[in-house]
Order: structure tokens, then C-alpha cells, then sequence
């Protein structure tokens, strides 16, 4: 079953077609990847889904409500979250500070407690907070202040922040962007992990393959804002249409 269905998107800037006619369709407690070279297309489909653009034509659908004309943090009332290429963490907070967020929510206009089951006071949204940390083992940094963690640290701290949220869809733009090898593997480890304990499906958008046949079930591949393929990650290495979008190697070439 589908919990995000994009049906015949199109984006336009002036006279670039950013996206044309992008379908896709993302299987509930799943792990899809979104690939191609750059300027494919991947950010502003990203951003479509998440209201930060508006698309020109066709629909975008999560758990069968419509995401258009929402404002971002509407949609993330729905349930969507997203993890940004740049991690979006307050530098000039703590670790535990960052981590108390996401149990507030901006609901008409005023901050009010975010409605996180079994949290009703400051006390267990304290307890919430820590426990989060303890669960991507940051608890012995939260007092540290989160501008001074490295880069694998400060993307573990900003899934977290989601993750608080109960997200059932987690987007994730560049997750491992400007980390060292050993960083990138340890943030493999932890989606694997989140998605093993919690019911959620993720999405993610990586230009690194060891990531994304890493952890990907099924990915779509796109060139110029349009789909080339989309298939499992066995079908998808070697694939004449991905080797031609990526190298520039015909079919007859390969």
C-alpha cells in the first residue's frame, strides 16, 4: 500500500522545466531512494512534497489527503519530516536544549505542547527529551553546545529532533552530505536501526551509491525532471538507462 502517491508533477522556473509530468509512488514502511545526476530534479521534488514549492500541475498525496496548499508546518502535523542537506539545528543551543523542540508545536498562531502520546507535563517532556538522546547516543553531549558537534553528530541530533515528532514519513535530502567515510557509515547503521524499531517509511534523496544500495528497497531514478526508471536496487546497477544518465553511455556503448 502507497502512503505517498505523486501523480503527473511539473514544476516550471520561467523557461526551465524543473520537473515534467513525475510520478512516483512510495510504499508504506519502506525505504525508497530518489537518484540522478545533478539538476534532475530532486530538490524541487522534494520540496513540492513538503510545501516548500507548489507544483504547476498534477497532485501530491500522503496517506490519501492532499499536501498542496498546506503550509510546511501543516504538513508536519500530517506526519511527514524532513531532514535537510544542511543539518537545521540550533547552534547556539545545547544538545538537550535543540532536543525539547520538537515537543512544541506552532498550532493558531502560539507555541502550544506538541501532542506527543503520554506527554502532559514538563517533567516527562524532559524524560522524553533525554530519552531520545540516550536512543541515538548523544546523552553524554547534551550539554555541549550543538554548534560544536562534528557534522555525524549534528545529523543524528536533527533526526532525532524528527523522530520526536512520530513521524510516519521521514524525507531525507542528503543525509550523509560532507561527512567522512566513517561518519556516513555510522548514519547507515542508524536508519537501519530506526527503521527496525519503528513503523515508518523513509524517503530519501543521496548521491552516494554505497548509501543508497545501503539501505534503499526501491529507487527512482530521474534525468532532466523526468522518471527513467524505477526498480529494485539489484534491477537498477548496471541498468543501460541509469549508466547513460549518469556516464553518458549509450546502450550500444555499454
Amino acid at each position: 500500500m502507497a502512503i505517498l502517491e505523486v501523480k503527473n508533477v511539473g514544476k516550471r522556473f520561467g523557461g526551465l522545466q524543473a520537473l515534467g509530468d513525475v510520478n512516483l509512488s512510495v510504499a508504506e514502511n519502506s525505504v525508497h531512494a530518489i537518484i540522478g545526476p545533478n539538476g534532475a530534479g530532486k530538490s524541487t521534488l522534494l520540496n513540492c512534497l513538503v510545501g516548500k514549492l507548489i507544483p504547476d500541475t498534477g497532485s501530491v498525496m500522503f496517506d490519501g489527503q492532499s499536501v498542496l496548499g498546506r503550509k510546511p508546518y501543516e504538513i508536519n502535523q500530517m506526519g511527514i519530516s524532513r531532514v535537510f542537506q544542511t543539518p537545521e539545528i540550533f547552534g547556539d543551543l545545547t544538545v538537550l536544549e535543540n532536543m525539547l523542540i520538537p515537543c512544541f508545536a506552532k498550532r493558531d498562531g502560539a507555541f502550544r505542547m506538541h501532542a506527543i502520546e503520554g506527554i502532559d507535563n514538563e517533567k516527562d517532556i524532559l524524560g522524553k527529551a533525554e530519552h531520545m538522546l540516550e536512543e541515538m547516543k548523544l546523552i553524554d553531549k547534551r550539554e555541549m553546545n550543538a554548534a560544536s558537534m562534528s557534522r555525524g553528530d549534528k545529523r543524528r541530533l536533527e533526526i532525532a529532533m524528527c523522530l520526536a515528532q512520530d513521524p510516519r514519513l521521514l524525507l531525507l535530502d542528503e543525509p550523509t552530505a560532507g561527512m567522512a567515510r566513517a561518519d556516513t557509515n555510522n548514519t547507515i547503521d542508524l536508519l537501519k536501526q530506526i527503521k527496525e524499531e519503528r513503523d515508518i517509511t523513509i524517503a530519501i534523496i543521496e548521491h552516494d551509491m554505497h548509501v543508497v544500495f545501503s539501505l534503499a528497497e526501491r529507487i527512482t531514478v530521474l534525468a532532466q525532471g523526468t522518471p527513467l526508471v524505477e526498480d529494485t536496487p539489484d534491477n537498477i546497477k548496471g541498468h543501460p538507462k541509469v549508466r547513460e544518465a549518469y556516464l553518458g553511455e549509450t546502450q550500444d556503448a555499454a
